[in-house]
């Protein structure tokens, strides 16, 4: 009889077993940062549909179609055969994350276009209507997303949320990653998500009422944010011994620098108190605490998609 021995739990060659690579983290951070700019702004255009607002703030709303695309771009280098891709569109799995995600991101696309569009300045839309007069219905289509810009703004809103929560229910599904199994990740994304989302236009040239009113909302959505992180550490604490160890990786762990520093100080408290030292007037330059909140919102995925990978091995050593 012959006897076979493996290493699959040899702490020397597990650790470089990788799945996801960079390409996930970012595509995360951008569907994440995609989901917020489309929450906000179809709540923005609920609130006051035909209120002033700077040209920035109009133009915003395209960057959602772009953002994504880059983002998609990144999950199709990811595939292991990436011209394989849309036979996720020949059926719907009800319990497949992947298979909501894919349809959620195709309903994505022309929402998000439609609302841009209906968002866009007046004498801009009739300078493109005008260079492209000959595209047959875009004119019956301009007449249409004009005059629904309510539900535009409602189906927005909904998809939106829906990327956010996708992106956190994606790995928080994966019973095999202890760090990743935890429903709290789902709204942990959402709210990370529609934080960089508010972060992302404050980068613009708005105005400063509408910089005052993101950054009210972006130190609520921090403040949350730091307190989901909490609860989702205290929910790995209290569970089993794979837990535990998955946690590990980022409280005295190969991660601990830098999920302390990167996500939590640098990512979330820095901005806090710069939003917060900001609305007592005094000279914070926002777009550096804005930037900061970005830089966060990506570190935050990159050491939970790279640190969970870690910890499937991590917690196997520690149950044996």
């Amino acid at each position: 009889m012959q006897e076979t021995t493996t290493t699959r739990v040899n702490a020397l060659i597990d650790p470089s077993l990788h799945i996801w690579h960079y390409e996930v983290p970012v595509y995360l951070f951008l569907g994440g940062l995609v989901a917020g700019l489309m929450v906000i702004a179809g709540l923005w255009m609920l609130r006051d549909p035909d209120g002033p607002r700077s040209r920035a703030l109009r133009l915003l709303p395209w960057a959602a179609p772009v953002l994504i695309s880059v983002g998609m771009l990144f999950l199709w280098l990811d595939l292991e055969n990436p011209f394989n891709a849309f036979r996720f569109y020949f059926t719907f799995e009800l319990t497949s994350p992947m298979s909501w995600g894919s349809w959620i991101l195709l309903g994505v696309y022309p929402s998000s276009i439609l609302l841009a569009w209906a968002s866009t300045p007046a004498d801009t839309r009739d300078r493109w209507l005008t260079r492209l007069a000959r595209v047959p219905g875009l004119d019956r289509l301009d007449a249409w997303a004009s005059g629904n810009v309510p539900a535009l703004a409602g189906i927005n809103i909904t998809l939106g949320a829906a990327l956010g929560v996708y992106t956190g229910v994606l790995l928080g599904t994966m019973a095999a990653r202890p760090l990743w199994n935890s429903a709290i990740l789902g709204p942990l994304f959402l709210v990370s998500g529609l934080s960089t989302g508010a972060a992302f236009m404050m980068l613009y040239r708005l105005e400063r009422r509408e910089k005052e009113l993101l950054s009210r909302v972006d130190m609520g959505l921090i403040s949350v944010e730091l307190l989901l992180l909490a609860l989702w550490m205290i929910g790995l604490a209290a569970g089993g011994a794979a837990s535990r160890a998955g946690l590990h990786t980022i409280m005295g762990g190969p991660y601990t620098a830098a999920f302390w520093t990167l996500v939590v100080a640098l990512g979330l408290l820095t901005p806090l108190i710069g939003e917060w030292i900001e609305h007592k007037h005094s000279a914070v330059p926002a777009r550096l605490t804005a930037a900061l909140v970005l830089i966060g919102g990506l570190a935050l995925r990159w050491i939970i998609v790279y640190a969970g990978q870690h910890s499937g091995w991590v917690s196997d050593l520690a149950s044996r």
